[in-house]
């Protein structure tokens, strides 16, 4: 990912993702600032700098990364993204999608993407936002729950609120695209 590709990454997440209002947290902490990450995730050119981005920083974990993936709905854009960014450089990295709760009919699976990832593969979770860390963790912990290996933590803004101490506090390593302060000032 070139400079100037990462600055309009950055541009367009200050004009589809930023808000300033106030809003209730998936921490149940009241704010007067969100991201709304899926702004820019699903923006066709947001998307695919988002997998450029994401793809560079998986890459900064010790490897072989195997997967990608997190929580649905707000990591699905960026797994999917980060793992056709991976392909296009000739990386083999497959997307992974855990469920909230496990899937009410069929198989009855809490990860989709199972098949692509034998117990042990190495993953990173991924994730548009963290505050406190919450979100990433059940994630970590549902996919070690499958038998994968989570070797980190990537998230497209980190909002500065307690999430990489909590996080690394619990052994796992996160990486951000951007923080807060980089995309706000």
């Amino acid at each position: 990912m070139t400079q100037a590709e990462r600055d309009e990454l950055m541009q367009i997440i200050r004009e589809l993702s930023y808000e300033q209002r106030e809003v209730t947290l998936a921490s149940g902490r009241k704010s007067n600032f969100y991201f709304d990450g899926k702004q820019t995730t699903l923006h066709a050119k947001g998307g695919l700098l988002v997998g450029k981005a994401f793809y560079q920083e998986v890459k900064q974990f010790p490897g072989p990364i195997h997967g990608v993936g997190g929580l649905t709905l707000g990591a699905d854009p960026i797994a999917t993204a980060t793992s056709i960014a991976a392909q296009l450089a000739g990386d083999e990295m497959a997307a992974f999608i855990i469920r909230k709760e496990p899937k009410g009919h069929g198989t009855g699976q809490w990860l989709e993407g199972r098949k692509n990832l034998p117990k042990g593969s190495r993953v990173v979770i991924v994730e548009d936002v963290t505050t406190t860390g919450g979100s990433s963790m059940k994630a970590v912990e549902r996919a070690r729950e499958e038998g994968l290996e989570v070797v980190g933590i990537v998230t497209l803004v980190d909002r500065e609120e307690g999430a990489r101490d909590n996080i690394e506090k619990e052994g796992v390593a996160l990486r951000a695209v951007f923080t807060r302060t980089q995309v706000v000032g």
